[in-house]
C-alpha cells in the first residue's frame, strides 16, 4: 500500500498538477498582500476558468497540452506541447479561454447583483476586463490567435491599441508584452500568402473565416460594454462608500 502511494505521488501527472496548483496558490498569496484574501482568491479563479477554456479547446481538438501555470501580474498560460495543425485550430484554441473566462466573469456578476456585494461586482469588473484585454488582435493576446484566421498581417491592427493602452497606463507588463510580440509582427511583415508552408497553415475557406470574424466581434462587442458598465457599478459603489 505504502510502495503504492509512494508510486501515485512521484507521478508525472502529480508532479504537474503540482506545479499548476502551486503557482496558483502562490499567486492567491502574493495578490492577497495587495487586494485581500478574497479579491485574490477570486481572481485567480477568474484567471483559471479562462486558462481552462484553452485547455479543454486544446483537448478537444487532439492536442497535447499541460495544464495553466501562473505567474503574479504575468497571469498565467497552458503548454502546448504540439503546435496546433492550422490557423482554424488555433483560432479554436484561443478563442476558448476568453469565452470560458467570460462565462466566469458573467456568473461573478449574477452573484454580486444577487448577493449585493461590491466585492464580486470588483473582481466580476477584473475579469471582463482580461477578457477584453486579452482580445487585442496582436500575437501572443488570444484576440491574436483568433484573428489570424483571416491573415497574420492583421495583427498590425493591434499595435496602435497597446501603445495608446500604454499611453493612458504606462506598464512595464505592456512593454514586455511588445517584446513578445515584436518577433511575430516580423513574420507578419514578411507573411508570403503564396508560400507553401502558409498555405497549409492559412489557407481556409471563406465560411471558417466568417465564422471566426463573426465570433470574435460579438465576443469583443460583449466584453466591452459589460467591462464599461461594470466599471461605472464599482464606481458608484465607491462613491457611496466615500460620502
Amino acid at each position: 500500500m505504502m510502495k503504492l502511494l509512494f508510486l501515485l505521488f512521484s507521478g508525472v501527472k502529480f508532479g504537474k498538477l503540482l506545479t499548476s496548483g502551486g503557482t496558483m496558490l502562490i499567486s492567491v498569496v502574493i495578490y492577497s498582500w495587495i487586494f485581500g484574501w478574497w479579491y485574490a482568491v477570486g481572481f485567480v479563479l477568474l484567471l483559471f476558468a479562462h486558462e481552462m477554456g484553452h485547455y479543454i479547446a486544446a483537448r478537444q481538438r487532439g492536442l497535447n497540452v499541460g495544464l495553466p501555470t501562473f505567474i503574479p501580474f504575468l497571469g498565467a498560460w497552458i503548454e502546448l506541447k504540439e503546435m496546433p495543425h492550422n490557423a482554424e485550430t488555433e483560432a479554436y484554441v484561443g478563442l476558448g479561454g476568453p469565452l470560458a473566462g467570460t462565462v466566469a466573469s458573467i456568473l461573478c456578476y449574477f452573484l454580486a447583483r444577487n448577493y449585493n456585494s461590491d466585492l464580486l461586482l470588483a473582481i466580476s469588473y477584473s475579469g471582463f476586463f482580461l477578457n477584453l484585454f486579452n482580445m487585442i488582435p496582436l500575437s501572443p493576446f488570444d484576440g491574436g490567435r483568433i484573428t489570424a484566421v483571416l491573415t497574420p498581417r492583421i495583427w498590425f491592427v493591434g499595435v496602435p491599441v497597446l501603445l495608446a493602452l500604454f499611453y493612458y497606463r504606462p506598464s512595464p507588463m505592456l512593454i514586455l508584452i511588445g517584446i513578445m510580440a515584436w518577433p511575430q509582427l516580423w513574420r507578419a511583415w514578411k507573411y508570403d500568402p503564396e508560400a507553401e508552408e502558409n498555405k497549409a497553415y492559412y489557407d481556409l475557406s471563406a465560411e471558417v473565416r466568417f465564422t471566426y470574424a463573426v465570433y470574435y466581434l460579438v465576443l469583443l462587442g460583449f466584453l466591452a460594454v459589460m467591462t464599461n458598465d461594470v466599471h461605472e457599478m464599482v464606481q458608484a459603489t465607491t462613491h457611496v462608500r466615500g460620502a
